[in-house]
């Protein structure tokens, strides 16, 4: 009997998600709670265990297809006996037609283009096959595996490749005629709703475009790209600039660091001490901590603060919650922990959700000022920058001291100029005599 792989619940208001890569093939033995199958999400991507031990029989959802929360994505079968009887058929019922895939051994799939297409038909390609659903395309088309670059895993062809390859002659010259009617027709086919709200991209001399490389996003940047633009075409954005001197701080960190290590078995670094300074900012300011329902204000009596992380797939903002209930050695433990998980793609939904307040930490790539854009719903942002050694006056003399720019972007329709002004210097103030953060000043 088969047990069903399906798309669990994928956490609030994510009702859909992309299927990534499947890490076993059909036919291979998979233990229970074995991850089979990466699914991307617009928030974080996740790996679905094998909810049973034995053999993957069917895979009903290929890479780069969305599903829906509780679609089927595949069947495992109780024992490896049970697949094996069952692929001969497959195979034996369409050997005539063969030759239309003469360097793969599992051209039965391509020739059975109906039924791959309607998921009914597992894959038996090797990785570097093009999936069933591409060679249909193809062979459709009059398309060579060649003339397309796959982005699947170990490089397969997945169908968004071929109607990316279809669509590139179209928008270029009219040299390679044969494609262009393909092209034409398939154009409707891909999903561009990233790229809708701009205008269709101009021709490109065909001596660029051979040069050119055209990869689909990923829902995680399609997610970023929209929620970033929606944010600047909902808030009054607005950003307000200081610098602070870091030479307190840094000569509290190199004085404790090895004690502080040694006690909390984590290392002391600046975002304990920057995100100490935000939530004493944030009980003088509140509407710094607010956000916008409708013609209501709603004021958090709360610090729930998201570190943006980078990530090779995109920005992520994990959370540090009740952080104005945490001291320096518990927010530095809980963001090392966030950032490791953000790096190792273990973030889930509950570790981004629900912040109030976010830190963005540009310094670390080199960045000397920025203006960084709200996280709606939030009201402000706190953006970070690279530390230099600038001349300063301090006291009627020209010191060298390392100096750091800050800039706060604020949403203007819930915080006036007065109050993000202020916020900003209270940070300034307590980074520049850290024991306001002890004292509570």
């Amino acid at each position: 009997m088969s047990t069903e792989i399906r798309v669990p619940t994928l956490g609030e208001s994510v009702t859909e998600a992309t299927i990534g890569q499947w890490f076993k093939k059909v036919g291979d033995t998979v233990a229970a709670d074995e991850p089979v199958v990466e699914l991307e999400t617009d928030k974080v991507t996740i790996e679905v265990p094998a909810p049973a031990a034995g053999v993957l029989e069917t895979i009903s959802a290929q890479p780069g297809e969305t599903v829906d929360v509780g679609a089927l994505l595949g069947a495992i079968g109780g024992n490896g006996a049970a697949a094996t009887p069952a692929e001969p058929p497959k195979a034996e019922a369409p050997k005539a037609e063969a030759p239309k895939a003469e360097a793969k051994e599992e051209s039965p799939a391509a020739t059975a283009g109906q039924q791959v297409a309607s998921g009914q038909t597992p894959p038996t390609a090797t990785d570097r096959a093009p999936t069933p659903s591409a060679q249909k395309l193809m062979a459709e088309n009059n398309l060579s595996a060649e003339g397309v670059e796959g982005s699947g895993k170990a490089g397969q062809i997945l169908k968004e490749d071929v109607l990316a390859a279809m669509s590139r002659p179209a928008a270029a010259a009219p040299a390679p005629m044969p494609p262009i009617p393909g092209a034409v027709d398939a154009q409707p086919t891909p999903r561009p709703e990233a790229k809708a709200p701009a205008a269709p991209r101009a021709p490109v001399a065909a001596d660029d475009e051979a040069r050119e490389e055209r990869v689909k996003m990923t829902r995680l940047r399609q997610t970023i790209a929209r929620r970033l633009k929606d944010a600047q075409n909902t808030a009054a954005m607005l950003t307000t600039f200081n610098e602070v001197d870091m030479k307190p701080v840094m000569d509290l960190r190199n004085q404790y660091k090895e004690l502080f290590e040694k006690k909390h078995g984590v290392k002391l670094g600046f975002m304990g001490f920057f995100t100490k300074a935000v939530v004493h900012a944030l009980k003088e300011i509140p509407a710094v901590n607010a956000e916008l329902d409708a013609d209501d204000i709603i004021y958090k009596n709360y610090a729930h603060i998201g570190v943006a992380v980078g990530t090779d797939k995109g920005l992520v903002v994990p959370v540090v919650r009740d952080a104005d209930k945490m001291t320096i050695a518990e927010i530095e433990k809980e963001i090392g922990t966030l950032g490791k998980k953000a790096r190792d793609g273990q973030l889930s939904m509950a570790d981004m959700q629900g912040g109030t307040f976010t830190i963005s930490n540009g310094g670390v790539y080199g960045s000397l000022m920025s203006t960084p854009i709200l996280n709606a719903p939030q009201s402000g942002i706190l953006g970070m920058h690279k530390i230099q050694e600038r001349p300063v006056v301090v006291g009627g003399q020209i010191v060298v001291r390392p100096m750091m720019y800050l800039a706060l972007s604020y949403d203007h329709r819930i915080v006036d100029g007065k109050e993000a002004v202020t916020f900003l210097v209270r940070v300034k103030e307590s980074l520049e005599a850290p024991e306001r953060l002890v004292l509570d000043l």
